[in-house]
């Protein structure tokens, strides 16, 4: 893991991200992160990282601000739904 580490610390400083506090847990966390953000089920992440059961996956996983913004409550979707109606059945 020590040379895993150091090469990733000389490719950042080439890149000038070598002030950065990256590690390769950090880079790995953010890639898992960056999977389930474009829409990568945890199960094919689950796979990609190498995990035995999905509860390790989820130790990677945390809601960005873009997610939970994402989010659709059900009932609105309902309600949309509802308020469609009414409008399409008034113009009858």
């Amino acid at each position: 893991m020590r040379n895993i580490q150091h090469l990733v610390q000389k490719a950042l400083a080439q890149i000038g991200l070598g002030s950065k506090n990256y590690t390769v847990h950090t880079i790995r966390h953010s890639f898992a992160t960056h999977l389930v953000d474009n829409g990568a089920d945890l199960h094919t992440v689950k796979e990609l990282l190498g995990h035995s059961t999905l509860q390790t996956t989820m130790r990677y996983m945390h809601l960005t601000t873009a997610r939970i913004q994402n989010v659709v409550n059900p009932y609105d979707v309902l309600q949309a739904g509802k308020d469609n109606q009414k409008v399409t059945s008034s113009k009858k």
